[in-house]
């Protein structure tokens, strides 16, 4: 998307002189050569960036710039001054303005002061939409579910959450330990902070310190300009290092300095820089067993795991299966398949009865598919599957065949179900109630009740 920007100055070779190098730069340059032209415009159309020259006849760029940060509050003002007035800069930057060009100044200085002021403004736009996105998508019911585990979950995030603590969340593939972060950052202090994820699984080993903690201007080929690195992105924020085990010794040691000092020092440059940021980790590895093979530092574990927080499976929380899937349905309805609105009592028990290796986003993938393949208003069993495989088999060709409307349906559909899981696990009452995914106090309530027996042999 190009980037569109103003330049507001009364003079004629410098305005034309800044379009000229915004337009060799890539952008979309718009000139105007005084205030009430300049707001004129700025009115009618959108601009990710201002030039302001601050003495201007008429209207000045003081005036200029307090009506830009009233009407248009997103967009970027770097401030013109000239006759060594830094003091007259300097309080425009305080006024808001992002930063300021001293005359003279070289098509070079121009076009890094942009090219920093729309990273910048792009920075902000992305932090405003993700806290949007967190508020409308997860507010106060962000954790769904009603399960023992869930409930457990709930109270450690509500506790931990105020507290600037260091947080390690561990949990398999798929629990939702970037959900569980968000809303550990959602209901902290930092809340109007930004929340930078970092999948630390995909970072190439080489340009690890240049993504965390940023690089200067010349510190290697091709760093034409200096970048901020994640630690600085997160700044009064929330930094959450996914998959955290997937880090090389060489870059937690890096990293475990950053942690300790509260400071990073970019790549190329001698300053330290410091942040304040919270942490919040992640992984599905068994970071002790790491430990023990000397993959993984003692000491970052320690500094990592302040308050350790285990993300239950999906198979460990049987009650909430229906809550998520129904949670999922309604969020995907609309743009999938607005026809549906609800399940089977076939596909539900289908669902219940599922292991859910892939846990909550296997189930989310699951109803999303479901809602594609669906031709009715109701997703039935056989819209549940996976490349082909239903979740839950059908009847043999032998059995009975039994209305949906006909009394006792789904007491007979979930005591054959029982009966094939519990055969499946050679009668192990703890492992068939895993992966229907109930209690086995539960299980044995329904063997009661439907008086299941064990064949004999």
């Amino acid at each position: 998307m190009t980037t569109n920007v103003l330049v507001i100055d009364d003079d004629e070779s410098i305005r034309e002189g800044c379009t000229q190098t915004l337009v060799e730069e890539g952008y979309r340059a718009r000139a105007a050569h005084d205030g009430h032209t300049g707001l004129a415009l700025a009115a009618r159309e959108s601009f990710d960036l201002v030039v302001l020259d601050l003495k201007m006849p008429r209207l000045d760029g003081f005036q200029v710039l307090e009506r830009l940060r009233r009407d248009s509050p997103n967009t970027a003002v770097v401030v013109i001054t000239g006759y060594g007035s830094i003091e007259s800069a300097v309080q425009a930057v305080r006024n808001g303005a992002f930063d300021y060009l001293p005359k003279p100044f070289t098509p070079e200085v121009l076009a890094n002061v942009v090219r920093r002021a729309v990273e910048h403004r792009r920075l902000v736009m992305e932090s405003q939409c993700l806290r949007s996105a967190v508020r409308e998508h997860l507010g106060h019911s962000a954790l769904v579910g009603k399960s023992p585990a869930m409930a457990e979950l709930d109270r450690l995030v509500r506790k931990v959450a105020p507290t600037d603590a260091t947080v390690l969340l561990v949990g398999e593939t798929g629990v939702g330990k970037e959900l569980v972060a968000r809303t550990l950052h959602q209901h902290s202090d930092r809340r109007d902070g930004p929340f930078v994820a970092v999948d630390c699984a995909s970072l190439v080993e080489g340009l690890f310190e240049s993504e965390m903690f940023g690089h200067a201007r010349g510190a290697y080929t091709g760093a034409t300009e200096t970048t901020i690195g994640k630690f600085e992105q997160a700044q009064g924020g929330t930094l959450f290092l996914d998959e955290i085990g997937n880090v090389s010794r060489n870059a937690q040691a890096k990293l475990l300095r950053a942690i300790q000092e509260r400071e990073v020092v970019k790549v190329g440059s001698a300053k330290r820089v410091r942040v304040d940021v919270r942490i919040v980790a992640a992984t599905n590895n068994d970071l002790l067993q790491d430990i023990r093979r000397g993959t993984f530092r003692q000491d970052l574990f320690f500094r990592l795991s302040v308050v350790p927080i285990r993300v239950p499976p999906l198979r460990d929380r049987g009650t909430d299966i229906e809550l998520l899937a129904e949670h999922f349905l309604r969020r995907h309805r609309a743009r999938r398949n607005p026809r549906v609105a609800r399940f089977s009592e076939a596909a539900l028990l289908a669902l219940r009865a599922y292991d859910w290796p892939g846990n909550v986003r296997e189930l989310e993938n699951t109803v999303e598919r479901a809602l594609v393949m669906s031709e009715g208003e109701s997703i039935d069993a056989q819209d549940l599957f996976f490349y082909g495989t239903p979740l839950m088999p059908a009847p043999a060709e032998d059995a009975p065949v039994i209305g949906e409307g006909d009394p006792g349906t789904l007491a007979q559909a979930e005591r054959r179900e029982i009966e094939r899981v519990l055969h499946a696990c050679d009668w192990q009452q703890t492992r068939a109630a895993a992966q229907l995914g109930i209690s086995r106090k539960t299980l044995r309530e329904k063997i009661r009740r439907y008086e299941i027996a064990r064949p004999e042999v």
